[in-house]
């Protein structure tokens, strides 16, 4: 599903977050759909688990994901017009 270019200038955490993005906009991850775990991701893209982090606290404070404690992380309900209305 996710990605890396390591040869791209952008960020990691950035590139987890355009695509992420593309994942709602492309109807791939719907509202209230779980995404991958810190762990999960970390260990499938050979990236460090903080970096993976700083992607979803970012996603977080956009109001794209949110988390369930014990349970991990959500799309946002509302996701798709965020995005959309940026």
């Amino acid at each position: 599903m996710f990605s890396i270019d390591p040869m791209s200038r952008k960020p990691v955490y950035e590139q987890l977050i355009d695509q992420l993005e593309q994942f709602i906009l492309t109807g791939a991850l719907q509202a209230g759909e779980q995404i991958p775990s810190v762990r999960n991701l970390s260990v499938q893209l050979f990236v460090n688990p903080n970096t993976i982090q700083k992607a979803y606290n970012e996603l977080d404070s956009r109001g794209l994901i949110y988390a369930v404690p014990g349970r991990g992380c959500f799309v946002a309900e509302d996701a798709l017009e965020r995005i959309s209305a940026r």
